[in-house]
């Protein structure tokens, strides 16, 4: 066979996979039940419990050979009650707004924390506040995030910076709290909330999140003068929890010993539903096993789909499947995450070596069709990260980025804010690129053993500038 005939009949194939998924596909039905049915999963609760149950269920409806459960302790993190109230200048009463607690954080015991309010607009300008304007006051840090950046990743990481170091930095000089600005493209009042971690150095003080309309006007009413703040919450650690991966597999016809992982994360937080972040990942996940057996494709390396758990406050699932890769010295081809969204797909991130990277990008006329495009970013995912530095090639869905950051860990993270459509577009993209990897290969697998996997990609496909 030629490799004109190869290119045609990959094409031919992609096709079929996404006709399929478009016409066939489960996944937003998936997504319904497990938004509607169970809801936001925070890892270590009874409905992320449930959530496994259901994972389980999914994987095995959708056909593959073997579905099991990789036990994983995780942090359980209590948000429980929480207020936040400003009283401005010239006012008497304090009136309530919008509020988040930043997860893992301590909260005021539930006693009332009453403090001046200091407006910082970001690092620098805190780090020049004498000590006296530190010690005892709630710290506003107001940095937005950056709306110049076209890519919203590169805003997220930009303006992300000050949920994790911020709290640790105004605990070291004696704040008694901090407030964000929360990290958010959305010009409304929705506030995120998302992880941090404190340092061992710090006494923990509380932190929380406000959206972009209420900092907009604390702004305002610093500048014109002195504000209080009152904090009131109990959120609190509470322990560790036995929880799951729910790992399902499809095993290779030629070369079952060799694994392409694909999957994303279970949990989500305690607020929406976890729709987008990261339910849209998982159902994806399940409809590249359940596409691969209705279209009677019989990979040649064993493909495993990972719904993982605790990627949002611990990243143990990804660390926990990492740890039993290593013990059992598997051989991995590549790691794919879907972790960015259940918006219309627009490529894939990459980051591997060049030479695997070029035989990724010579598919790329092959899903243009389907709008995706963009095989340049360097870009893996957060649950696979602990393969990755084991050296495993790792491949992230990039979908379309403008909105997410809207909606990422809000209350506005619901099941009706995904369109069928671009759901399933995500899951023909992952679907293809896994079929074309297992038949083609990506050369030398370095991490975890020297096997060398031949890489036969047809001449048609490759680069030729």
């Amino acid at each position: 066979m030629g490799t004109a005939s190869y290119a045609q009949s990959d094409s031919i194939m992609l096709r079929n996979i996404s006709d399929e998924v478009m016409l066939h596909g489960t996944c937003y039905e998936n997504l319904r039940y497990l938004c509607k049915k169970i809801g936001n999963r925070l890892s270590g609760t009874p409905q992320a419990a449930r959530a496994v149950t259901w994972g389980e269920k999914a994987m095995t409806e959708a056909g593959a050979d073997k579905v099991w459960l990789q036990p994983v302790d995780v942090p359980f993190w209590i948000r429980g009650q929480e207020k936040l109230a400003f009283r401005y200048r010239g006012e008497k009463s304090f009136k309530e707004v919008n509020v988040l607690a930043i997860g893992n954080t301590v909260g005021t015991d539930n006693k009332l924390l009453e403090a001046p309010v200091v407006l910082v607009k970001d690092i620098e300008e805190f780090k020049n506040l004498p000590d006296d304007a530190v010690k005892g006051k709630i710290i506003f840090f107001n940095y937005r995030f950056r709306q110049d950046l076209v890519n919203t990743f590169e805003g997220y990481g930009d303006a992300g910076r000050y949920r994790w170091l911020a709290p640790n930095m105004a605990a070291a000089r004696g704040a008694a709290a901090v407030i964000i600005r929360s990290v958010s493209t959305g010009v409304d009042d929705q506030p995120h909330t998302g992880s941090m971690r404190y340092a061992d150095t710090v006494k923990p003080i509380p932190a929380v999140a406000i959206g972009n309309t209420t900092a907009d006007i604390l702004e305002k009413k610093c500048k014109e003068g002195a504000v209080s703040a009152q904090m009131q919450s109990n959120c609190h650690m509470a322990g560790t929890v036995r929880s799951y991966n729910v790992i399902g597999e499809i095993t290779g016809s030629e070369h079952p010993e060799t694994y392409i992982t694909v999957g994303g994360h279970l949990d989500s937080w305690d607020v929406g539903e976890g729709a987008m972040d990261d339910g849209a990942g998982c159902v994806q996940t399940i409809e590249i096993v359940r596409t691969m057996k209705a279209l009677g494709i019989r990979p040649k390396h064993t493909i495993r789909a990972v719904l993982f758990m605790n990627e949002e406050n611990g990243l143990k699932g990804g660390l926990a499947y990492a740890d039993s890769a290593r013990a059992h010295n598997e051989k991995h081809m590549i790691a794919i995450e879907t972790d960015a969204g259940g918006f219309s797909p627009r490529g894939f991130g990459l980051d591997m070596k060049e030479s695997k990277k070029e035989t990724i990008r010579s598919y790329r006329h092959l899903f243009l069709p389907y709008g995706v495009y963009d095989f340049e970013h360097d870009e893996g995912g957060a649950d696979i990260s602990p393969l990755h530095r084991m050296g495993v090639p790792v491949a992230g869905l990039l979908p379309d980025p403008q909105r997410y950051f809207d909606l990422h860990h809000t209350r506005a993270d619901v099941f009706e804010n995904i369109n069928h459509r671009e759901l399933k577009l995500c899951a023909v993209s992952l679907t293809g690129l896994v079929y074309l990897v297992d038949k083609y290969g990506l050369g030398h697998i370095d991490p975890l053993s020297d096997t060398p996997i031949n890489s036969n990609v047809p001449h048609s496909l490759k680069k030729t500038n």
